[in-house]
């Protein structure tokens, strides 16, 4: 279920379970046997979830609901819950409480006395003012209270009272699980104040690759350089609405030349970034690692994907998953520097790596659990710099510390991880690719270990994995700028090493 709009508030860890306004057995109260002056009340917090359900439910996303900014300068300066969260209360009461099981609503008055905030506790009261015994109608006084006993709604409700008793066990309701996009939103607020990346835009000619570059370009985060035939080029933003005029514009005969260019543009400075277009991954790469024209330091390159996954409470990065297929133990310490220097950019000030493999024992036959605790050794040395890393932990041990507790493991990453290294490139691949698609999680990728980040985008690419993609490569590209300017050439996703 999706919420709409900003809101304040911590991202739940796991799935919530939506528990009934009473767990206890319930016990409806049949007309014969409801009196005047009988009450019955049920209290509820407002939190951000009820917000955000109710808003999905209703359709009603006023910004005074859901955006913590607009809230402020509104009439009431902060967060309001609907009014009609309110009222859901007192139906709650009704269906559950008083009469119970079997009430049929007939109508309801209500008066909006004060305005109810995140946080609050609200106690809503009924109280029988008459029975219609020729209809089984009961009118019932309503009263809503805050935690200062205030008074936030009144009104009245009539309704149909059960005939027949009723005696049963509480409905067990389902787990809701809240996809929010907030942490790919606070990725983009980073960059707030950045200067955009010169990014050199590899052969943009399809409507997704150049729209993409566009939508960065107009989002702050890149100054895009469009390298292709110029003429396709112009001809498909026509097409497609696009304002182009403003953005350097590069002709070049194909796909082939405009990898070249674009790897030029960055070797010469002109661009702090490259990203690819229509073309094949391939094809660009291949310029990018060429010995004597392309981008090449003394690391290795490596991809990493940023995931942002609504049931775990942080970015996880994993790597790698697009450029190394079958990495060697010499690679993987490339790929986790790499890694590591990226969480730091993001912010993250002592990474945790999980080097995963399909156990969590050391398995003279399994090569990935003798790796990782090769790895472990090396950071142990100071061979791998500025991370935590465990392993061989399964991928359970690693995201879960209670998995871990269960098996008897004793690890500063398990529940933690900002890093999951993966044994080869299918897993990793497999393994971004299931949380995007069964576990709703946010993506951006980006390649590193190049003299300048790559930003390798797809068609199946939505808007907001666009510009979170180009959001880390003009973070990474902020990142060196100081250190270009001091001719640190050693410095982590700083400036290029010398070529390989």
């Amino acid at each position: 279920m999706t919420a709409n709009g900003e809101t304040s508030g911590d991202l739940p860890a796991a799935p919530v379970e939506a528990a009934p306004v009473d767990a206890a057995p319930i016990e409806n109260v049949t007309f014969d046997e409801i009196v005047v002056g009988q009450s019955a009340s049920i209290a509820r917090q407002l939190t951000v979830m009820d917000v955000e359900l109710f808003a999905t439910v209703s359709g009603n996303i006023d910004p005074v609901h859901l955006d913590a900014k607009f809230a402020a300068d509104s009439r009431f300066q902060k967060v309001i819950g609907h009014g009609m969260w309110s009222g859901a209360l007192i139906s709650g009461v009704l269906g559950t409480r008083l009469p119970g099981a079997g009430t049929v609503y007939a109508g309801q008055d209500l008066r909006f006395r004060r305005p109810v905030g995140l946080g609050d506790v609200i106690t809503a009261t009924v109280t029988v003012r008459e029975k219609q015994a020729d209809k089984n109608i009961v009118v019932f006084d309503c009263l809503c209270t805050n935690q200062d006993g205030e008074v936030v709604v009144t009104g009245t409700a009539e309704v149909v009272a059960p005939t027949r008793k009723v005696r049963r066990a509480a409905h067990a309701l389902p787990q809701i699980q809240m996809i929010r996009h907030d942490k790919h939103d606070a990725l983009l607020r980073k960059c707030d104040g950045l200067e955009p990346v010169a990014t050199a835009v590899a052969h943009p000619c399809d409507e997704s690759s150049l729209k993409g570059a566009v939508e960065a370009a107009e989002a702050g985060l890149i100054d895009p350089i469009l390298i292709g035939p110029a003429a396709k080029i112009r001809a498909l933003a026509a097409a497609h609405g696009l304002d182009i005029a403003r953005y350097r514009l590069v002709d070049v005969e194909h796909s082939h030349a405009a990898a070249a260019a674009a790897v030029a543009l960055a070797r010469s400075g002109e661009a702090e970034a490259v990203m690819k277009g229509s073309l094949h991954t391939d094809e660009l790469m291949a310029e990018v690692v060429r010995k004597e024209t392309g981008l090449r330091t003394s690391r290795r390159i490596s991809h990493v994907f940023v995931m942002n996954v609504p049931t775990y409470p942080r970015a996880l990065l994993i790597t790698d998953a697009a450029i190394n297929i079958y990495p060697t133990l010499e690679d993987k310490v490339h790929i986790v520097q790499n890694a590591i220097d990226l969480a730091k950019v993001l912010g993250v000030e002592t990474p945790r790596v999980a080097i995963l493999s399909a156990v969590e024992t050391l398995n003279p036959k399994i090569a990935t659990t003798l790796e990782a605790a090769a790895l472990c050794k090396m950071a142990d040395r100071g061979q791998i710099a500025g991370g935590i890393l465990d392993g061989p932990l399964a991928f359970d041990n690693a995201i879960s510390a209670e998995a871990a507790r269960i098996k008897g493991i004793t690890s500063p990453v398990s529940g933690q991880a900002d890093i999951l290294l993966v044994p080869d490139l299918e897993a990793g691949n497999m393994l971004a690719k299931q949380l995007s698609f069964l576990a709703n999680a946010d993506a951006a990728g980006i390649v590193l270990g190049a003299r300048v980040p790559v930003i390798l985008t797809s068609r199946a690419d939505n808007v907001r994995t666009r510009l979170a993609s180009c959001a880390v490569a003009a973070l990474v590209a902020a990142a060196r700028r100081p250190a270009l300017a001091l001719n640190a050439a050693a410095a982590p996703l700083a400036a290029p090493l010398a070529a390989e």
